[in-house]
Parts: C-alpha cells; sequence; structure tokens
C-alpha cells in the first residue's frame, strides 16, 4: 500500500502502512544496517518468524502497570548498552501498549532514531500503531508523557491475527467500529457489525477461532479500510489540532472508565462505553436522536459492553484530567450519526448535568 500523505501549513505528513505476510517484513527492512526488536514478551514466536538478524532483542512486559517512564529508561539504557548509534532502527513487535513504548522510546533516543512497527493485536493494527502517537502512563492517567512522531513504516500482517484469543479481537471490535462512525463512505459500519455478530454467536457456541478463520479474508479488508481511514484523518492533522480530535470519539469517558477500574476494564470495551455515552450526550444536546439505542443493541450483539461500571459523577474528575482538555474545556466528540461525528467544546460539569 502507498504511504499516505497531506499537507497542513504547507508540510506534507507522511504515514506508511504496508500490507503483507510476516515472511516480507525483512525484506522491506533490507537498507537499514542496525536493526534492534523491541516486543511484546508473549509474541516471541512472531519475532522469530520474521527472520530478522537483529543486533539485539529486548523483551517487554506490555501491560498498562508497566507502560510508565521506568521502563521507558530500561529501554534506553538497553539500547545504549547495545551501541545502538543514531543510524539504529527500531522496531516494536506486540499490540498498543508495544509500540507506544517503543515509538517514543526511539523518539528521544539520542534525540531520535528511525522505528517502525509491527502490530501484533486488532486494535493496534486498526489504531494504536497508526498516527504517530507515542507515550507512556503517569499516576494511571493514560498516555500523558509522549510524543507525536511518526514510524518509517507499519506493518499489517494477518499472522498474528489467526491465533489472538477470541477477548482480544473482541478489545478491537470497539475501535473497528469507532472508526466507521466517524467515516462509513463504503459501508464498513454495517458490514463490520455483521461480520462481528457472526464471529460473536458462533464463539458463544464455543467456536470462536474457526469463526475468526471463516471470516479472515473480511476482517483483512476492514482492518485496511479502518487504517486507511485513520492514516488519512492523522495525515492531514498529524498535531491534533482539528478533524484527529475526531480520532477520540468515546476516549474522554473510555480513560476515565479505565482509570477508576484501575485498569481492570480493558481499552477495547472502555472505548464501547464511551462511544454510548458520547451519543447519549449528542442525544441530550439536541444533536441526533435513537443514534445510542441503534449502537446499543449493536454493540451488544457484538459482544460489546454498553453500561459503564460507573455513573458519570465518578467519572468526572479523570475526565477533568484527560489530556484533551483545554483548560476548562474538553473537546467531547460526539456521534451525530454513522458516518457523521463533531467536536463540541464542553465544561465536564455541563457534559455531566447533561446526562442526568
Amino acid at each position: 500500500m502507498p504511504p499516505k500523505q497531506s499537507a497542513k501549513n504547507n508540510r506534507m505528513e507522511k504515514i506508511n502502512i504496508i500490507d503483507c505476510p510476516l515472511e516480507e517484513v525483512k525484506r522491506h527492512l533490507s537498507g537499514y544496517g542496525s536493526i534492534f526488536i523491541i516486543h511484546d514478551r508473549n509474541v516471541g514466536g512472531i519475532v522469530e518468524r520474521l527472520g530478522i538478524e537483529a543486533k539485539g532483542i529486548f523483551p517487554v512486559e506490555a501491560t498498562e502497570e508497566r507502560k510508565t517512564l521506568a521502563t521507558l529508561l530500561e529501554i534506553e539504557e538497553w539500547l545504549l548498552e547495545k551501541g545502538a548509534d543514531r543510524e539504529a532502527f527500531v522496531l516494536g513487535v506486540g499490540g498498543g501498549i508495544t509500540t507506544d513504548l517503543v515509538g517514543f522510546a526511539a523518539s528521544v533516543y539520542k534525540r531520535g532514531v528511525k522505528f517502525g512497527f509491527v502490530p501484533t493485536t486488532l486494535l493496534s493494527q486498526v489504531d494504536a500503531a497508526i498516527g504517530g502517537k507515542n507515550g507512556v502512563n503517569l499516576d494511571s492517567y493514560k498516555n500523558i508523557i509522549g510524543v507525536i512522531r511518526q514510524p518509517e513504516m507499519t506493518f499489517i500482517c494477518p499472522e498474528p491475527l489467526e491465533t489472538l484469543p477470541y477477548q482480544q479481537i473482541l478489545s478491537g471490535a470497539a475501535e473497528l467500529l469507532k472508526t466507521f462512525i466517524i467515516n462509513n463512505k463504503g459501508n464498513e459500519y454495517e458490514r463490520a457489525v455483521n461480520m462481528l455478530v457472526n464471529i460473536h454467536e458462533r464463539a458463544s457456541g464455543g467456536s470462536a477461532d474457526a469463526a475468526v478463520r471463516e471470516y479472515s479474508e473480511t476482517l483483512r479488508e476492514l482492518i485496511a479500510a479502518a487504517a486507511k481511514v485513520k492514516a488519512g484523518i492523522a495525515g492531514r492533522d498529524p498535531n491534533e489540532r482539528g478533524d484527529r480530535r475526531l480520532l477520540n470519539l468515546g476516549h474522554t469517558f473510555a480513560h476515565a472508565i479505565e482509570k477508576n477500574s484501575s485498569e481492570a476494564v480493558s481499552h477495547g470495551q472502555a472505548v464501547s462505553m464511551g462511544i454510548i455515552l458520547a451519543a447519549r450526550l449528542a442525544e441530550s444536546l439536541g444533536l441526533t436522536d435513537g443514534l445510542s439505542e441503534r449502537l446499543e443493541a449493536d454493540f451488544a450483539d457484538c459482544g460489546l459492553t454498553v453500561e459503564s461500571p460507573y455513573d458519570i459523577d465518578t467519572l468526572a474528575d479523570a475526565m477533568k484530567k484527560d489530556k484533551k482538555a483545554d483548560g476548562e474545556l474538553v473537546h467531547f466528540v460526539l456521534p451525530l450519526g454513522i458516518g457523521r461525528v463533531e467536536t463540541r467544546e464542553l465544561r465536564v460539569e455541563d457534559a455531566v448535568e447533561a446526562l442526568k
């Protein structure tokens, strides 16, 4: 797939997504002399399948609790010990936590070295590994410290999803649907819902793995479509001053849910709940009607959780500390319909009142 390019203030932002099997990643990296691989310790088998002669391989514990400055410094120290210089290429292999960590580490090591990703989860392939946001958590507040810097390339490989547990597929489903609520020009939302409903029904009968394999081609096509949507938006607005904010649909609520649950609620399920809350807020403000009911039904049929375990008052404090806040105002992304979203600047107190 060719690089996506766009201009903002006369500057071109390149987002390079390569759809290929694992065995072809090595060929695309043949021009880089010193490659250092940092990977989620649970995907060592995928690293072996890449067949890359790396100068060093470093496994990390890819959990939200370990997505911290302390882990970042461990990576920097390892790169220094291994002799990584300014010409080094750092390859991150894993889910969104891994790519966030690796992108940040490479961006600040010796003031920035080149890096790329092999995302291995549905969530990271459609969202986390695309767009250049890299960072770590602070005191359980998500991605508070970080940078925006694009990887040289992101490889979307089908093989990791073939053995991904169903719960991991489900975790990425909300981000997939979110993308198509933002942009549904090819009716991908309806297609994704149909696929996810069928997989969920099969999973309920104990045949999740077979169902994922059966829909592997459809899933691959939807991943490519979602990646194209995100790359297009992030390319036009890399620093999140305009349209890129739309990609945060559901996330202000979701991050507050995750914070209150001490990460017991997965990001994907929190995004599902957050999108429903955003739709209810849009309805309370008179911007749309009946959308939350449709989304609730669709999401529930797909196997997603739709009700937050916390009331809106409980979420308020974490929402005020959201990184999307400008002073007292938060940029709430509100769905108006399938394929139609907009941002509204609201005080958290006003959003809370509207949702009561």
